[in-house]
């Protein structure tokens, strides 16, 4: 992260309740170009509220979201997307009977006119322009017209990573990219996030696996309460802060004092009937 340049995205003392219910409570972010932020907190913390007003499925009740200085107000996730901001959740959204490149620009597609009126789809483009952004990040599909649900979780992942790169993300979002993936592709899956940081395009990373986070991000955010409990840079911090960051200082005094108790000897209902003996 270069810190003269300019936020991509700012979130200030953005706000929303359900109900009587507070899902976030005037929260303050900002993300720079070339950087990966990894956004924790507990179930119930308010990450998955948060990213979603920034993404445009929640209209927030108060705060301000800038993207490259001026004010914005998405009215839904279409409307974000053409302004370069792009969510990976974890069902991918991906459509399993369509073939790689026909995902890639789903609701996008590149037509072409045939006999002069007909206009059909473009497919020899799309499978170049396809072949060209998976190359680009890496990403090893042997036959891309094979329907999606022939592919391995990490490829489906790396071709929803694929697709937000070559419609020109301004910022990725990830919802819990690793979730139910096998090592090998985890580690696919933080390589792409590396290629995307080198390629300037942030990533807010959502993710309960602190080793996932800890390997790629430059700095955490936690939430706690849909508060915004604190902020460290990676280099600057470990996991036990993290945690007693998205757990609150009074638990993490329980727990200190819990371990630091003397052995306490539990009679059993065994020996109680020995001494009555």
């Amino acid at each position: 992260m270069k810190a003269d340049v300019q936020p991509i995205i700012q979130v200030k003392d953005l706000y929303k309740r359900f109900g009587g219910l507070v899902a976030v409570d005037h929260v303050s972010l900002d993300i720079h170009p070339g950087e990966v932020v990894g956004l924790l907190g507990d179930n119930g913390a308010g990450k998955s509220t948060l990213i979603k007003m920034i993404s445009g499925a929640y209209k927030p009740d108060g705060g301000q979201i800038l993207l490259d200085g001026q004010s914005v107000s998405f009215a839904t996730p279409l409307e974000a997307r053409r302004r370069g901001i792009e969510t990976i959740y974890q069902d991918l959204a991906l459509c399993e009977n369509l073939d790689a490149s026909a995902n890639i620009f789903l609701g996008r597609e590149r037509m072409r006119h045939q006999l002069g009126i007909l206009r059909v789809l473009h497919r020899s483009f799309m499978l170049r322009e396809s072949r060209q952004v998976l190359d680009q990040l890496d990403i090893r599909i042997p036959e891309l017209r094979n329907p999606i649900r022939q592919l391995s979780g990490g490829q489906r992942q790396a071709v929803s990573i694929a697709r937000a790169v070559y419609w020109k993300a301004r910022l990725m979002i990830m919802d819990e990219p690793t979730a139910a993936l096998g090592v090998p592709e985890q580690l696919k899956v933080l390589e792409l996030i590396r290629t995307l940081r080198d390629q300037d395009v942030p990533v807010i990373l959502i993710s309960h696996n602190m080793q996932d986070v800890f390997a790629v991000a430059d700095r955490v955010i936690v939430m706690r309460r849909g508060s915004k409990a604190g902020e460290r840079k990676v280099s600057e911090t470990n996991e036990n802060e993290v945690v007693s960051l998205m757990v609150g200082a009074e638990y993490t005094q329980v727990i200190k004092q819990l371990h630091d108790a003397p052995d306490l000897h539990i009679t059993t209902h065994d020996e109680s009937e020995k001494d009555v003996r």
